[in-house]
């Protein structure tokens, strides 16, 4: 078997971007004039069966427009300086500007519906039930058909292309790196490798390199930032009538506020735990001063490479051992070529999971370096690919979890490497590190996640009342240096740390979902381990449900209430676990 990463292959979404381009544009035209046509016909007293075909239909459609901006997003993804796949983004953009507002008329209707008449027919097509219930949610959020019509178009050339020039900009940069004796240019992804470095030069160089480039950039950027924000505050507050920012994206989960305020002032009351455990890292790596650049580095005189097949195999085998079924999905992926893990100048940042409709294998993005967290990433995104193959059986409109819930197979993925690879160990001083990398990850997955979300909270607040990019810079690195305390020292040149974070810019608050996931994974697994093989028919049924309920009505028959202090403390319990753990195993 070849050592190389894999390239993914888009065909199975189109052949041919341009003929398939053309047949997909005349099918949704096709389509599209068939659902208008319904329109007279949608009435308080439809009947069932015209219901149900005006919802086929939608989905039918959705399908279509799913695929179509699939292979335009993933295009550009594979070479965002490819000038022939940016260009076919833009053409794919502006037709679905052109495509959706065509359909809004339909979710006015259903919002339009007195509640008696809404009820008889959710109830005649119970697969939809949730999808019909959320646009209730959203009613007094929504705008007129025509407006709508117009805050989507006018996005294609607004916030989507802001969104785009940051990309552009970030996945554009080259950081000078000095490593053994020459000056190394390297991508973002590249140079990241380097803050897991055994040498403290290495890791320090690497993240001074990091925000040095960043920072030149800092008004582009800065501005960048400034302008999303408001741009956020202007639809989400101004036009749509949200109660705040984080509200926006509260809604969408289908979470309470209270739920969402339980989960931060919980991280926020337990950064002892992390410092706590910091404070033992520098014991184990022997340092004087404990700095924010230490953070990740490795414990031990090894440093494992690995190969992607190594890589996949002990990924595979994580996933056999819990379940069959999530090894033979996960697996699925990789055979059909879905998987594009291989390094290459121009290819986006990061790692990805992009599910497209229920009938199509998700794709999955890694930027595959060969080092330990690069198995860990890759156990990740094969988590979401399964998350959404398990909920293939429903419709497009609701198979997608929603975002709380749509970290929770990934992290778990995670969670049972790492228990495979413990149980493998022999070798204690491994075995600490296995801890360390556990506990790094929690570190990096729930606190720092939690403090993303806090600095935006605090971010969209301060702009709206005229902050500089400088006043943006103090306050992150004021919270940073909440989370560490005395423990560990937070140099002048992370106040740019925020500028690195893709999601704040195209995504804001969506950082708690990674927070939400891996202190609920915390808990679940728990109860996997107390419960053993009872409880992976439940955990299934989880991940199977898909989009098709509410966090809190998914979560239920697991025992667990979102809105509790109480039970996001238990994933702390977890943590703090862990790190008594590692210090009674430290040499």
């Amino acid at each position: 078997m070849s050592s190389r990463s894999p390239f993914w292959n888009l065909k199975d979404l189109l052949c041919s971007p341009g003929k398939d381009f053309q047949r997909l544009e005349k099918e949704l035209k096709t389509k599209i004039t068939s659902f208008e046509r319904r329109r007279r016909r949608l009435t308080s007293g439809i009947s069932d069966q015209t219901f149900q075909g005006a919802l086929t239909l939608l989905e039918d459609i959705t399908e279509r427009l799913n695929t179509l901006g699939a292979y335009a997003f993933l295009w550009v993804a594979e070479n965002t300086k490819n000038q022939t796949a940016r260009a076919f983004e833009n053409r794919v953009q502006s037709r679905l500007a052109q495509f959706s507002p065509r359909l809004f008329f339909f979710d006015l209707w259903w919002q339009s519906l007195p509640p008696k008449q809404a009820s008889r027919l959710s109830a005649r097509a119970p697969q939809y039930r949730y999808y019909l219930d959320t646009l209730i949610r959203l009613k007094h959020h929504t705008l007129s058909e025509s407006e709508e019509r117009i805050v989507t178009i006018k996005n294609t050339t607004g916030r989507q292309a802001l969104e785009a020039m940051y990309g552009v900009t970030t996945n554009s940069m080259s950081f000078p790196l000095k490593h053994q004796g020459r000056t190394k240019h390297l991508s973002r992804e590249q140079l990241m490798s380097y803050v897991r470095h055994p040498s403290t030069s290495i890791r320090r160089g690497a993240y001074q390199s990091l925000f040095k480039v960043y920072g030149a950039q800092r008004d582009v950027l800065g501005d960048l930032y400034k302008h999303l924000v408001q741009d956020w505050g202007n639809e989400g507050l101004a036009l749509r009538h949200y109660s705040s920012p984080i509200a926006v994206r509260n809604v969408a989960n289908d979470l309470p506020d209270q739920a969402v305020d339980a989960l931060l002032t919980t991280c926020r009351k337990n950064v002892g735990v992390f410092q706590e455990y910091f404070q033992l890292k520098k014991r184990l790596l022997k340092l004087k001063t404990f700095h924010r650049y230490d953070l990740y580095a490795p414990y031990g005189a090894k440093f494992r490479r690995y190969t992607f097949p190594r890589a996949e195999a002990l990924v595979l085998e994580a996933y056999q051992n819990f379940s069959p079924t999530l090894s033979t999905l996960a697996s699925r992926v990789i055979r059909q070529q879905h998987i594009d893990a291989a390094l290459r100048p121009g290819k986006m940042g990061g790692a990805f999971c992009y599910s497209v409709h229920p009938k199509q294998t998700p794709y999955v993005l890694v930027n595959f370096t060969g080092e330990a967290r690069d198995v860990s990433t890759l156990a990740h995104e094969l988590g979401h690919a399964v998350h959404a193959m398990l909920a293939e059986n429903h419709p497009v409109l609701t198979f997608h979890a929603a975002l709380p819930l749509a970290e929770t197979a990934s992290i778990f993925g995670e969670q049972l490497l790492s228990d495979s690879l413990l149980a493998q160990e022999r070798d204690s001083s491994s075995k600490v590190s296995l801890l360390l990398g556990q506990l790094d990850d929690a570190y990096a997955t729930i606190m720092r996640q939690a403090f993303f979300v806090l600095f935006e909270r605090e971010a969209h607040r301060m702009i709206g009342s005229g902050a500089t990019i400088d006043e943006l810079a103090n306050m992150y690195l004021t919270l940073l240096r909440e989370q560490f305390g005395q423990t560990v020292k937070v140099g002048e040149e992370f106040r740019w740390e925020w500028l690195v974070i893709p999601h704040i810019y195209a995504s804001p608050f969506y950082c708690y979902s990674y927070s939400f996931g891996n202190l609920l994974v915390m808990a679940l697994f728990q109860q996997y381990k107390k419960e053993g093989q009872p409880f992976i028919p439940k955990y299934l049924e989880l991940l199977a449900g898909g989009g098709s309920a509410s966090p809190q009505a998914l979560l239920t028959p697991l025992g667990v209430d979102v809105s509790s202090r109480k039970f996001w403390q238990g994933g702390f319990t977890r943590i703090q676990a862990l790190v008594h753990e590692l210090e009674q195993n430290m040499p």
